[in-house]
């Protein structure tokens, strides 16, 4: 449970009747990006407030009332997902900046620039953002903003979200240890084991991620891995 001093309020009105919870800023913003989180596990008090500076509690008349329910966890999702979280200057900025830099990782291990067939650097994409003037909303799902921000760097450098498939061709002393690389960077669409003994296959995988799969296979195989870039 978080402290009280470390907790934000989440407030939501309706009907001329205020309810509020005390949450970590940081499981508010997850719970808001759509991950799995137990909401109940991180408020810093196991109430809703009708006023949580003064410390007084919504009656169970009116959470029935506005939410048809008592439950604290379902009550505290609802007031996340439609209510206020009201959040210090500080805490808003970090919020947003953890939001761009996620954003720039997204966007690298999924796109490509089609001129080259390679993934775009982490500071093109930055520089890219940065000259679009695009903003980054903190309380916005950032799969929401993915899109949004690939079209605004569209006209300033070349990118494509297509994946690619990638043929590779791995020598027999190491296949058995970087066929388990390969599976858990991409989608498998057809493999082999030759009769010499080394893996053959072909993977599905996000444009941005080629360098990430030719760095294992090559850190793997001590560069004698072979690849051959299919579409």
């Amino acid at each position: 449970m978080v402290s009280l001093d470390e907790a934000v309020v989440a407030r939501y009105e309706r009907q001329g009747m205020h309810f509020e919870i005390l949450i970590d800023p940081k499981a508010a913003e997850e719970f808001v990006d759509g991950k799995d989180i137990t909401v109940a596990e991180h408020l810093a008090a196991d109430h809703i407030f009708k006023d949580a500076n003064k410390g007084t509690k919504a009656s169970e008349e009116s959470l029935t009332e506005i939410f048809e329910t008592t439950n604290l966890e379902m009550v505290a999702e609802y007031i996340l997902k439609h209510g206020d979280i009201q959040l210090t200057t500080a805490q808003r900025r970090a919020m947003r900046e953890r939001k761009y830099n996620k954003l720039i990782d997204i966007i690298a291990r999924n796109s490509m620039n089609p001129q080259t067939n390679m993934p775009h650097p982490k500071d093109r994409i930055e520089r890219a953002l940065e000259e679009a003037s695009f903003h980054v909303d903190a309380f916005t799902p950032i799969d929401e903003q993915v899109k949004n921000a690939i079209d605004a760097i569209r006209p300033i450098i070349p990118i494509s979200t297509e994946n690619v498939e990638v043929e590779v061709k791995i020598p027999p002393k190491y296949a058995g240890k970087a066929y388990g690389q390969v599976k858990s960077i991409g989608t498998m669409r057809h493999e082999e084991w030759l009769s010499d003994g080394s893996f053959k296959c072909r993977i599905e995988l996000p444009a941005g991620m080629q360098r990430e799969l030719y760095d294992k296979l090559n850190s793997v195989t001590k560069g004698e891995v072979e690849t051959r870039l299919i579409k």
